[in-house]
């Protein structure tokens, strides 16, 4: 496909933009002057991206015309050396370009609400619940994002039964939104003698942050109480009564938040849980209303689907999605996401651009 029409479009754009943004009143609307500076940053990025693709290009012409015509044995040598690297450089920035010129879902760019629950597998499941809110924190580390924790519901045996963070930085939720499913893991536990392998799973859900635009939340739809908070080992009990707990009486969505001493604050943190679930049901039901193609793409799945496989044995990690499989397990759960991230993330956009007609 010809990109370059698109791109002057989005040039065009871009001076739209900065004129915008040079006005006086510009900042007088801060949602409006947020929305436009992201705009104006994916253009920046989508036109950085198209001078290197573009240079990159000439580049990989310029160095197949060096094997093909060249005497200079040495200079071939380097040339062909360049080659495989040009190309996978020039891959990854094409698809990075189709990304970007493709309709955009508004909450792509949001923060997200991260859920984990321990599933099926008693203190076992509540051990790879842990694991897994410890991958997503490197994992976080590694992109520059911030995690902040919202609620925890500590096991005995030092995992979780359920906990809950927000994740901020830059495109958190496009790179996250693949994680909601079931994950499975297969290992010895170290309670076990006879050195049996067993599977237990952990729920994980990955919702966008809502914004209250986004959902209104009438105080007649909400029974808010309060209570002590406790804790496991008797941390924070009989302190305060800062647990907040935050019913949606038309859904029956039911928040509970004393991660915190405050319970004005806790309050805050629940009403965030909240209008997230209340926009992913509403997401959820939307989609429902796209065709078979569009409720199957990559990210759009359902908590209910095993999506995942982490094999201790055999050092294996299986994303059923894709059938991609990395014989990396210690460096995944390290927070090496990334491959697995990517595969997915090139999947969809795969998919989306056939239905966009763009290839």
């Amino acid at each position: 496909m010809d990109f370059a029409p698109l791109i002057d479009k989005k040039r065009a754009r871009l001076t739209e933009i900065e004129g915008e943004m040079a006005k006086d009143d510009f900042y007088s609307d801060p949602q409006r002057a947020a929305e436009v500076s992201q705009e104006y940053n994916r253009i920046k990025k989508l036109l950085t991206n198209w001078d290197d693709y573009s240079s990159a290009t000439g580049q990989l012409e310029d160095n197949r015309e060096i094997v093909r015509a060249a005497e200079d044995e040495e200079l071939v040598a380097l040339a062909e050396e360049e080659i495989p690297e040009l190309e996978k450089t020039i891959e990854r920035l094409t698809l990075e370009i189709q990304y970007a010129l493709l309709p955009r879902d508004k909450t792509e760019d949001r923060d997200a609400i991260l859920e984990i629950r321990a599933g099926t597998g008693g203190d076992e499941a509540s051990l790879f619940a842990g694991d897994l809110l410890r991958m997503y924190q490197r994992f976080s580390e590694l992109q520059g994002w911030k995690v902040e924790s919202l609620e925890a519901s500590p096991s005995e045996v030092g995992g979780f039964k359920e906990v809950t963070v927000k994740v901020s930085g830059e495109e958190v939720f496009r790179r996250l939104k693949y994680e909601s499913g079931v994950h499975r893991v297969q290992r010895v536990p170290e309670t076990e003698t006879q050195g049996r392998i067993h599977t237990s799973t952990a729920t994980v859900a990955v919702m966008p942050e809502a914004e209250e635009v986004d959902v209104e939340l009438k105080p007649d739809d909400l029974n808010i109480q309060t209570t002590r908070s406790g804790g496991p080992g008797g941390q924070h009990v009989n302190t305060t009564d800062s647990c907040v707990q935050v019913t949606h009486l038309p859904t029956g969505i039911m928040v509970k938040c004393q991660d915190g001493r405050s319970q004005g604050k806790n309050k805050e943190k629940a009403l965030a849980i909240l209008r997230s679930k209340l926009l992913e049901a509403k997401q959820q039901e939307e989609a429902a209303k796209y065709s078979e193609h569009r409720r199957n793409l990559i990210g759009s799945g359902g908590r209910e689907e095993k999506i995942r496989t982490y094999n201790f044995p055999q050092n294996r990690v299986t994303d059923h999605r894709i059938g991609l499989t990395l014989y990396n397990l210690e460096g995944v759960l390290a927070g090496a996401v990334d491959e697995l991230v990517e595969g997915l993330q090139a999947s969809e956009m795969a998919a989306r651009l056939e239905e966009a007609g763009i290839e």
